[in-house]
């Protein structure tokens, strides 16, 4: 094994990358090195390392990968969200920064549920749960609470299901196969529901990046012509499903806001607090079932 600067290394594959037109050719360098040295730490530019033929070979294979646009989470296997490992497949979608506001939100109501009644036992729903990211990630901040995850995809299930065990939260979570446009109210009620459905009207969905439109789960993506397919289905089935003084924290779409909250205010929910993404687009909803 040759001992090498990893800066020249680095400096040649950031190259390589940007002039196939990749948005972040040097943090995706140091990802790809790491990758094809198998290890999950970003490889920085004053390290020597251990570098030889095969480890070379891969990182060829993985930087042709790259440069066909499949995303670098896809590549490695697994997305850091909520400082937590998560374990993707081809049926889950990969977890985004911007949905960790969705966490926040959810385990502020929680523990503001819990500050007017010590004793009580959260329940949390999550629906169209793929990689059990949403739920899961709560779940680590709420030691007593219980959830339930829903999907219609059984891969996406192992998947949740997997990160689950993986995190030591199998004990905490249960997940089933089933759509949350039909009726939920077998699992029980809820304190907290969250979801984050597809929601991107299919005509756009050809015109995303290709790292969303060719490697995404279809299934996580396609909202409808109008991207309100979903919403259509969680509002006629969320207020069955909700603790009288439970809530509803969703992500949506940009420019979505108004629509969803007159489909919700159709479904005797209001919508009693909005935040905004990393990007100050309006991107968290959560509701209540109106007095």
């Amino acid at each position: 094994m040759i001992k090498q600067d990893a800066r020249k290394i680095l400096r040649d594959v950031a190259a390589t990358l940007k002039a196939a037109s990749i948005a972040s050719p040097q943090q995706d360098a140091r990802l790809l090195l790491a990758a094809a040295m198998r290890r999950n730490d970003a490889v920085l530019p004053h390290e020597t390392i251990s570098f030889g033929d095969a480890e070379n070979t891969q990182l060829q294979k993985l930087v042709a990968r790259r440069i066909a646009r499949e995303p670098v989470s896809r590549i490695r296997g697994w997305r850091e969200f909520w400082s937590l490992r998560f374990a993707l497949s081809s049926a889950t979608l990969d977890p985004r920064p911007d949905s960790e506001i969705i966490v926040a939100t959810a385990i502020a109501a929680a523990k503001a549920q819990i500050a007017t009644n010590s004793e009580k036992q959260h329940k949390l729903l999550d629906l169209g749960t793929g990689s059990g990211c949403l739920l899961l990630a709560c779940l680590s901040e709420l030691p007593h609470a219980k959830g339930v995850g829903l999907d219609i995809s059984e891969a996406a299930l192992a998947t949740a299901s997997d990160n689950a065990t993986a995190l030591g939260l199998s004990d905490q979570s249960d997940f089933h196969q089933h759509s949350f446009m039909n009726d939920v109210s077998q699992f029980g009620s809820f304190d907290i529901v969250l979801c984050n459905p597809p929601y991107i009207p299919a005509g756009d969905i050809a015109g995303l990046e290709p790292e969303v439109a060719s490697y995404e789960p279809m299934l996580a993506l396609d909202g409808g012509a109008d991207g309100l397919n979903c919403w259509r289905g969680i509002m006629a089935v969320v207020p069955h499903c909700l603790q009288a003084d439970g809530c509803l924290v969703v992500e949506i779409g940009s420019g979505q806001e108004n629509d969803v909250i007159r489909l919700a205010e159709k479904a005797n929910m209001d919508c009693v607090e909005t935040h905004k993404d990393l990007a100050g687009i309006t991107r968290c909803l959560v509701f209540k079932l109106k007095n």
